[in-house]
C-alpha cells in the first residue's frame, strides 16, 4: 500500500487551506489527546488507583502487522506523563528510540507510597515536612508490590506490552527508583532517578544502596542518575564536600550515591550520572528525561537505515539484543521507503526491501499489496497479479481489489 509523500501533503494542504480557514470559526475546537484514564482496584493498597496510560498511535493502524511496545512507568504522573509521552512521540518517529508505551502514576498519598520507612518529621532542603504530612509515610515496599502484582499484569493484559519496562522517579519519585532498583532488581530493566531524596530517614536507603551494589550483579540493568543544583548562592560542588548545613544535605546524599556507584563497577551495572548546574529540584525532570532515554536507547538508531539500507536488519539484531526479545524491521518504515526508491526507480534496493517485509511479515495483506504495487509498475502483470490475491486471501481490500481487476480486465 502506498502512503502519501510529503510533496503530496503539502499539495494538498495548500489546496485546502483557504477552505479549511473558513470552516474553523463554524466548527467546535477538538481535543488534543494524548492519553486515556485508566482505573484498577488494588487490594494490597485498599483503594482504587487512576493511571494514565499513553498507546503509540502505529498500535490502532489496521495497515500493519500487529507489535508490541516497551513500557515506560512514571511516577509522580500528574506532573511527568505529557512530557515524557511528548519525547517518545517525537524521538519515536524519527527512530531514535522505539515507540513506547507509558504508564503515568498519579499521586493518591504521595508521601505514604514514596517514602521507604517511617518518619515523623524530614527536613528537605528548606522546607520542612511536619508530623501531618509524614504520618502515613513509609509504604514504599506495599506500593512497589501495587505496581509488580497488580499494576504490571494490568498493563499487561489490556495492552499490547514487550518485556522491556522502564521506571522514572523524581525526587521522593527517585527514591523509590533506587528502592525498587535495590530490593526488586528485576522488576524493570532501566531505571531512572532524577535527584533522588537519599537523605530520607538519616539515608537509610543510601546505606542500603552501598551494601547492595559492592555486593550484587546487575548485569542487563540500566540506571541514569540525574542530579540538580540545589545548592544555595556562594557554594559549589568543591566546597558541599566539606559542608555539613542541612541545605546541602539532600545534594550530599545524592553526591554521595554517585560516588559508590562510580566506584562499583564491577556489578555490571550500565551507569551514568549528569550533574545539571543550570537547573534545580523543580526544574531539572524535563531535561533529564531527555538524557535518561538517550541514555538508555544509545544503541537504537534505526534513521542509519536510511543511509544504509541493507543494514537493517544487523541494526534490529543489536536492538534485540538490548532489549531482550526479537525486534524486527518496522514494517511501516521498511514500507515508506520502499516506495520512495520505486519512486525514484532504484529498483534493486526498492525490491529488496518489499521482499524483506514479505519475509517478516508473511500474515501481513499491506506487505503483498506493496509488493504487487512493484510488479505492476515493473510491468510484471503475473506477479502482480499472484500479490494482489495473495493480499486478497489475507483481507479483502477494495483498492487491492481494483487493482487487481484492472489487471485482469474486469
Amino acid at each position: 500500500m502506498k502512503t502519501f509523500c510529503l510533496t503530496a501533503m503539502i499539495v494538498l494542504l495548500l489546496f485546502y487551506s483557504n477552505g479549511i480557514r473558513a470552516q474553523i470559526a463554524q466548527t467546535q475546537p477538538k481535543q488534543v489527546v494524548i492519553g486515556s484514564i485508566d482505573n484498577i482496584q488494588s487490594k494490597i493498597l485498599n483503594e482504587q488507583r487512576e493511571v494514565w496510560v499513553y498507546v503509540p498511535r502505529s498500535a490502532s493502524d489496521t495497515n500493519y502487522s500487529k507489535q508490541l511496545y516497551p513500557v515506560v512507568y512514571v511516577l509522580d504522573g500528574e506532573l511527568f506523563f505529557s512530557s515524557v509521552v511528548g519525547m517518545i512521540q517525537q524521538l519515536s518517529s524519527a527512530y531514535v528510540y522505539p515507540e513506547m508505551i507509558v504508564v503515568g502514576i498519579p499521586n493518591t498519598d504521595r508521601t505514604r507510597d514514596l517514602s521507604p520507612t517511617h518518619m515523623d518529621s524530614w527536613q528537605f532542603l528548606d522546607y520542612v515536612m511536619h508530623f501531618e504530612m509524614c504520618k502515613n509515610s513509609g509504604g514504599g515496599e506495599k506500593f512497589i508490590s501495587f505496581i509488580e502484582r497488580e499494576l504490571i499484569p494490568h498493563i499487561d493484559s489490556l495492552y499490547p506490552t514487550a518485556p522491556y519496562r522502564i521506571l522514572i522517579g523524581h525526587s521522593f519519585g527517585g527514591l523509590t527508583v533506587m528502592n525498587t532498583l535495590i530490593h526488586h532488581t528485576n522488576l524493570f530493566k532501566a531505571y531512572v532517578a532524577i535527584d533522588p531524596a537519599m537523605s530520607w530517614d538519616s539515608h537509610k536507603l543510601l546505606k542500603e544502596a552501598k551494601k547492595a551494589l559492592a555486593s550484587n550483579t546487575y548485569s542487563g540493568v540500566s540506571l541514569f542518575l540525574g542530579i540538580a543544583n540545589t545548592m544555595n548562592v556562594g557554594m559549589d560542588t568543591i566546597k558541599v564536600k566539606k559542608d555539613t548545613t542541612k541545605s546541602t544535605e539532600h545534594i550530599r546524599s545524592v553526591f554521595d550515591l554517585r560516588n559508590y556507584l562510580n566506584n562499583n563497577r564491577q556489578n555490571q551495572l550500565e551507569y551514568v550520572y549528569k550533574y545539571y548546574n543550570n537547573d534545580e529540584h523543580n526544574s531539572v525532570p524535563l531535561i533529564a528525561e531527555y538524557d535518561a532515554l538517550r541514555f538508555i536507547f544509545h544503541y537504537y538508531n534505526l534513521s542509519l537505515f536510511y543511509n544504509d539500507y541493507r543494514n537493517i536488519e544487523n541494526l534490529c539484531e543489536i536492538v534485540s539484543k538490548h532489549l531482550g526479545y526479537k525486534v524486527k524491521p518496522p514494517e511501516s518504515m521498511v514500507n515508506d521507503l520502499s516506495y520512495t526508491y520505486l519512486f525514484f526507480k532504484r529498483y534493486d534496493e526498492s525490491l529488496y526491501l518489499f521482499k524483506l517485509n514479505v519475509i517478516n511479515y508473511p500474515e501481513s495483506y499491506n506487505a503483498y499489496d506493496s509488493m504487487g504495487d512493484y510488479y505492476d509498475s515493473k510491468g510484471d502483470k503475473a506477479n502482480a497479479i499472484d500479490n494482489y490475491k495473495k493480499s486478497l486471501s489475507i483481507k479483502e481490500v477494495l483498492y487491492t481489489r481494483e487493482k487487481l481487476e484492472r489487471l485482469q480486465g474486469k
